[in-house]
């Protein structure tokens, strides 16, 4: 019996390096991590998903995009600009795909990383409408109850009810009771019937779309044929257009991002801020005008443990400050103090160490910590850091700075070795 080839599906994440309402937004951090990385790993974390690809035209975006995992196909001008459209980076990332691979797409994806909270049964719904359930295009879609309007001039609005042209199809208009500012679009605006005696509305969440690639180079864009709708969690749909869009996305990330910690395999170096991550951010100030700051033994453990597991170390703080180095040299562990740019000064440390920066952990609690934030893999903000950082984090402690949240982390990473004692030496006989 002859075996039929492994389907092809080719997620595509079209992603812009020029943005006017949101600077650098595919790059923008979202619980931790960049929207472009985001949208790679749901991706890569459905099962139909044979390959991801990032449409680029952005030197830093396609970094990121490599790091979490993604081809990268750099995008001709042409098809860079702001009227350039998706279908277009979608067909020129499909060409390109074929030509290197030497085997042609039979299902291709449009995922927007500029929804954050799209999630891999998302990606794996659209695919699979298309590529086992016979449709010819999907789309993500969630319910929709709400009453729809618009505004025209008294003039402007048409009178009578009217059927009105909307994406190939067409809807009832109604503007019997227009006044001249609004009228209703999806409803007689005269009567008002209950939700569930209405019909249910579905609205177009911009997140995932699939297509046969055969009938997608023939229609020439995302919607041809039998179109399947694939439902999503409204709580999930939010489209990064703005920055206040951006706002609310970070402040959500907490309560709709699955709660993820890194293990050892994930990291390569643990970096750690000083003031309000090993300490609790007081400072008591003798006559003669030394600091003393207090630090906790279980902390102290915690770094003996990763430096023994091989994990690189390094202590970076804006404050030069005595303490600092002391405590540094305590524990074993580099240190750079006195640091104005903190993220210049992780960035040169990593490339003098060959270190990637997305297999970087790095651990702090206030706003001078978020630059590090967005360059490095893992963000960790501990549990009393300020709100600002918590929501840039990838990951948060349960513990305190200043209270163990460094053996905590240590935790995370090194599991079982460093939960269980080790066993005392024995007794010589006598």
């Amino acid at each position: 019996m002859r075996q039929e080839p492994p389907m092809t599906v080719l997620a595509v994440i079209p992603a812009r390096g020029g943005s006017k309402g949101v600077p650098a937004k595919n790059l923008a951090a979202v619980g931790g991590v960049p929207l472009v990385a985001r949208a790679v790993r749901a991706c890569l974390d459905a099962p139909l998903v044979t390959h991801v690809a990032v449409s680029t035209d952005d030197p830093g975006i396609a970094a990121v995009a490599r790091g979490a995992g993604a081809e990268v196909v750099l995008r001709p001008a042409a098809i860079a600009g702001d009227t350039a459209t998706s279908e277009s980076a979608v067909l020129h990332a499909m060409d390109a795909h074929e030509a290197v691979h030497g085997a042609p797409v039979d299902v291709v994806l449009l995922v927007q990383c500029t929804s954050p909270f799209i999630s891999r049964e998302d990606i794996e719904g659209v695919a699979r409408a298309v590529a086992l359930d016979g449709a010819d295009s999907a789309v993500t879609v969630a319910p929709f109850h709400g009453f729809v309007w618009r505004e025209a001039d008294e003039a402007a609005a048409p009178a009578g009810n009217s059927a009105e042209q909307v994406g190939g199809g067409s809807v009832l208009v109604d503007t019997t009771t227009a006044t001249g500012s609004g009228y209703g679009v999806n409803h007689d605006s005269s009567f008002r019937p209950r939700r569930q005696d209405r019909p249910q509305d579905f609205l177009e969440t911009g997140a995932a779309y699939a297509m046969s690639a055969a009938g997608f180079r023939e229609a020439g864009h995302r919607f041809f044929g039998r179109t399947a709708l694939v439902h999503t969690d409204p709580a999930r749909v939010l489209e990064v257009d703005d920055p206040h869009d951006l706002a609310r996305a970070r402040a959500l990330a907490p309560l709709l991002d699955t709660a993820a910690v890194p293990r050892r395999e994930d990291i390569d170096a643990v970096v750690l801020d000083f003031d309000g991550t090993q300490t609790d951010d007081r400072v008591l100030i003798d006559a003669d005008g030394r600091e003393i700051v207090s630090v906790h033994r279980g902390d102290g453990l915690g770094v003996a443990h990763l430096r023994k597991a091989g994990l690189e170390l390094l202590i970076l703080s804006t404050e030069q400050n005595p303490v600092v180095a002391a405590r540094a040299h305590k524990l074993k562990v580099p240190v750079l103090h006195g640091i104005d740019r903190k993220d210049l000064a992780l960035e040169q440390w990593c490339e003098e160490r060959g270190l990637a920066p997305e297999r970087v952990l790095y651990v702090g609690n206030d706003v001078n910590d978020l630059p590090c934030f967005h360059l490095v893999g893992w963000p960790v903000a501990v549990a009393s850091a300020h709100d600002s950082v918590r929501a840039a984090a990838r990951a948060v402690t349960a513990t305190p700075g200043g209270e163990g949240a460094i053996r905590e982390i240590a935790a995370w990473l090194l599991g079982p070795t460093l939960n269980t004692p080790e066993p005392a030496p024995m007794s010589p006989k006598k």
